[in-house]
């Protein structure tokens, strides 16, 4: 009897959280999975697969019982991005880091496919799939907890440190293409006018110079900075007025054509030359939204979208089929992010997540995720240097010298 199998069903990847009940509906009931394999294991794009490795690895567990194994992730604090989950000891709870891999056996497959069915996977807002799957499977613990597998890796395949790993992440993959050029890029940045003095200089100090094509939008013309009224007041909860204001702006004479429109914050860290380099893995003449990807109402008809404090970006040709669409805000100070998010599920058009933006700060993430990582951005001042933050996770000297694992297709489509 096979102890592995790999089933890739036909689903709808945009909406995540559909698509893992959906396959575990799917593998349960099929005949020719579910009936003679003992474990289902998802993989990343990214990870490498050492399959007479990984079948020894599970054949030391039990395959009649059930099993959620996988590389262990924890909080070192409470997270917003968790929704504060565990507050009191963030660390007790382990979530699966994804690149590594991570299995099921079919008893936990087959009951969690009988759950999903009367208790669907849910959440109001889905943020951290990874995290939000291990929630479910745990059921305030009614569910097994993550096993750590010391063999599912994150290490690079030609590390020494990999010798014993079942699982590493591919270093071999060549970049796209070249560099897409930093004039091609035309970089939005919101702002107000009580932010000048304390948020626009980090962005100066930072990230600026190494934009060619730059503006700041604010409620207040500053000759200094200098900065764009659009005519648009300044909101303090969402700023989609300014948002659209921004891209009817790209779109005209006003401002140079370019291939790509990055929105972004005030308080947004970000590497553009790390973005152009992600950005030769797409096509701008196709309809591209790109960012850190979450959901709203995901499993009940919601909808993806992208993230405004990682940074937004766009390809012309998605910012002129949304405004040709007529889709707009309903109040100026809705939020920007979920309004596009709307707009392009309305006109059919993927949002694209890529893990490298982060719409919070380095310490609202696990260590051991981000050490596999080459970040392209990450979000809010908030209790920390943010120009210190940049330092350390962000800057590089010149182009040739950015790490060597970025050095890879990293597009994802899930």
């Amino acid at each position: 009897m096979p102890v592995l199998d790999l089933f890739i069903p036909t689903v709808n990847v945009r909406d995540p959280l559909f698509w893992i009940q959906n396959l575990l509906h799917t593998v349960s009931f099929s005949l020719s999975f579910g009936k003679n394999s003992s474990w289902l294991v998802f993989l990343e794009e990214e990870t490498k697969v050492k399959v007479t490795k990984l079948l020894q690895i599970l054949r030391k567990f039990d395959r009649r019982k059930e099993w959620f194994l996988g590389k262990p992730l924890h909080d070192e604090e409470s997270t917003i991005i968790h929704h504060y989950a565990f507050a009191e000891n963030p660390s007790i709870f382990k979530y699966p880091d994804f690149s590594a891999a991570w299995a099921l056996s079919f008893p936990l497959v087959d009951r969690l496919a009988n759950k999903v069915k009367d208790d669907p996977l849910k959440s109001d807002f889905t943020i951290d799939l990874k995290h939000e799957v291990a929630l479910y499977i745990w059921e305030n613990g009614q569910g097994p907890r993550l096993t750590g597998v010391p063999e599912l890796c994150t290490e690079s395949e030609a590390s020494q440190a990999a010798q014993h790993c079942a699982t590493t992440l591919s270093n071999l993959s060549p970049l796209c293409g070249d560099p897409v050029k930093k004039e091609e890029i035309f970089v939005a940045v919101k702002t107000c006018k009580k932010f000048h003095n304390e948020r626009v200089p980090v962005v100066k100090k930072t990230w600026e110079r190494d934009a060619s094509l730059l503006e700041y939008y604010s409620d207040h013309a500053d000759p200094t900075i200098p900065t764009i009224d659009l005519g648009v007041p300044n909101t303090e909860r969402g700023h989609c007025g300014k948002t659209f204001a921004i891209m009817k702006r790209y779109v005209s004479e006003a401002v140079p054509k370019t291939s790509w429109l990055l929105v972004v914050d005030d308080d947004t860290l970000i590497s553009l030359p790390r973005l152009q380099m992600l950005l030769s893995c797409y096509d701008p003449s196709e309809p591209v939204c790109l960012g850190e990807r979450y959901g709203y109402g995901l499993g009940q008809g919601g909808y993806s979208y992208i993230t405004g404090g990682g940074g937004m970006v766009f390809s012309r040709t998605a910012v002129m089929k949304l405004l040709a669409s007529g889709c707009k805000c309903y109040s100026d100070d809705a939020p920007d992010d979920m309004v596009l998010g709307m707009c392009f599920n309305a006109l059919g058009l993927p949002v694209t997540h890529s893990p490298l933006f982060h719409q919070a700060r380095p310490e609202d993430y696990s260590r051991e995720f981000l050490n596999h990582q080459v970040p392209i951005s990450f979000h809010k001042h908030w209790n920390i240097d943010p120009i210190a933050v940049f330092n350390r996770w962000l800057k590089d000297g010149l182009t040739s010298e950015i790490p060597q694992k970025f050095m890879k297709s990293t597009k994802e489509e899930l």
